[in-house]
């Protein structure tokens, strides 16, 4: 027994009529065509991933550069190099 009941000698009896009825090249361009649709479907799929790690990608870097400097400044003040370069007046 085969999906649903089906055997596979009536899956190759269907087979054989659908070749007779539509033709080998009819056939053909259907799976292209069908093949054509899916793959543009996995392309539109791949450029909306694409597009939206993109926008992360560019949030993340756009709040890198204020935890980086709050990093510096507490690294300074850890090494008390802070305090001293602010009270030096500069000539």
């Amino acid at each position: 027994m085969g999906l649903g009941g089906i055997s596979i000698w009536q899956l190759l009896i269907i087979l054989v009529i659908v070749l007779l009825l539509f033709g080998t090249k009819k056939l053909r361009g259907i799976g292209t065509d069908l093949g054509g649709a899916v793959k543009g479907f996995k392309d539109s799929m791949s450029d909306e991933d694409k597009k939206a790690a993109e926008s992360n990608n560019q949030e993340q870097v756009a709040e890198e550069p204020s935890s980086a400097v709050d990093s510096a400044s507490a690294e300074q003040a850890s090494n008390g190099e802070g305090a001293s370069k602010e009270e030096t007046p500069s000539s």
